[in-house]
């Protein structure tokens, strides 16, 4: 166990440390980071309007969880574009370079590659968003009644749930090929798909749609960034983690078994 634990955290290092030396990672971070800044400013000016007419209707309201809930719920926007791109090389560029092969006959565990790879570009992501959450720290301090610290928490870890789930996948589509922007394209395709289903399991209803429902991201995601504590999204959004994680592994031992 301890053995797999340190290749994991070997992986992880690796991984880790090629999104601080890459130029393509640093310009994904710098549009991240201006979309998320455009957001930002537009949720706060939203909540403002919002608390201003709610002053003049003479309607309690409150304007920081409302800007919290909206801000948290315009990032999947940006997830469901940047983080394909942050996925699409994990594999695809081993597989470009020759070294996929190298690693599928490794003694290294495909699981363990898998988990220290999904770690790297997972703690990659949670950097860049540190500095939206400093923003939103300096404006939720000034809140008078405060947001409730619980509220905050989950809905930030709604935000990188939903980010896992997606890397997991798109790490997955990027064992599959070498061509990243393929990988990049399909992974936004699918993670769509899985947004998508929400509305249309609205639209059916009855068992099916509720089950379509429930399959969604999008449905999950809106619950916890609501502060709502539903067991079923923590659960379902660590189903497609893991299973993000098993099928690259998966795919992986495929590799290695056409190489013997």
């Amino acid at each position: 166990m301890g053995i797999v634990f340190s290749n994991i955290i070997a992986i992880y290092r690796r991984e880790l440390q090629s999104y601080f030396v890459s130029p393509l990672a640093y310009a994904i971070a710098g549009i991240f980071w201006f979309l998320a800044g455009c957001l930002f400013l537009m949720t706060l000016q939203g909540a403002f309007e919002e608390a201003a007419n709610a002053d003049i209707q003479g309607i309690p309201i409150d304007v920081a969880y409302l800007f919290v809930r909206d801000f948290l719920g315009g990032m999947w926007w940006l997830e469901l574009f940047i983080l394909p791109i942050l996925s699409m090389g994990l594999y695809a560029e081993e597989r470009k370079r020759g070294t996929l092969e190298l690693l599928a006959t490794s003694p290294i565990t495909n699981w363990a590659v898998a988990v220290g790879k999904l770690l790297g570009v997972l703690t990659f992501f949670t950097v860049m968003v540190i500095p939206m959450v400093i923003f939103e720290a300096i404006i939720l301090g000034a809140a008078n009644p405060p947001v409730p610290l619980g509220i905050i928490f989950l809905g930030h870890l709604a935000l990188i749930l939903l980010a896992g789930a997606i890397l997991s996948i798109g790490m997955f589509i990027s064992s599959l090929t070498e061509s990243t922007i393929f990988s990049a394209f399909l992974t936004f395709a699918i993670i769509s798909l899985l947004f998508v289903i929400y509305f249309a399991g609205k639209a059916i209803g009855g068992f099916f749609g509720d089950s379509l429902v429930h399959l969604s991201l999008l449905h999950h995601y809106g619950n916890l960034i609501q502060g709502i504590f539903d067991t079923s999204s923590l659960i379902l959004f660590i189903s497609y983690i893991f299973l993000g994680i098993f099928l690259t592994a998966q795919s992986i031992d495929a590799l290695r078994f056409q190489r013997q």
